[in-house]
């Protein structure tokens, strides 16, 4: 891709707004369309196309392989966590009315809490998804 600057300039000054959209999305997804769902996919599309213009070695050295499947741990476990958190507070699995003195606020917080836990879950499965098809060719030796 060395042969295409318009492509590598509009990437870079294109990906950090991609990032900052699925933010938008994932902290607007309360009030509207959106959530974590959305800004997960958002985000992995923002790394997939750094990788499509810069090369998949970039990328993985952006986001490498073990922090990718990390992030499909460490969203689970904070999706799972708000669950226990209900339930040690003395409300049911994913009672979100416990977790704060309001209910109004414990439903906040719990809904933005597992809302970051897929954001981290679905940005980690779909970069995994995309490195292991994106690289197929090339561990293997074939073309």
């Amino acid at each position: 891709m060395r042969r295409e600057p318009v492509l590598r300039v509009v990437g870079k000054l294109l990906i950090p707004y991609m990032l900052v959209f699925a933010l938008y999305v994932q902290f607007h997804g309360d009030f509207s369309p959106g959530g974590g769902f959305q800004a997960g996919v958002i985000t992995a599309a923002a790394i997939i196309f750094y990788a499509l213009i810069f090369g998949l070695p970039a990328a993985r050295r952006v986001v490498p392989e073990a922090v990718v499947e990390a992030m499909v741990a460490l969203g689970v476990l904070i999706y799972m966590s708000v669950g226990f958190a209900g339930l040690a507070l003395g409300g049911n699995y994913l009672d979100y009315f416990v977790l704060a003195h309001d209910p109004v606020h414990g439903q906040e917080r719990g809904i933005f809490w597992v809302e970051i836990g897929v954001l981290v879950t679905v940005s980690g499965v779909m970069l995994k998804i995309f490195y292991v098809f994106a690289g197929r060719g090339r561990e293997s030796g074939g073309g």
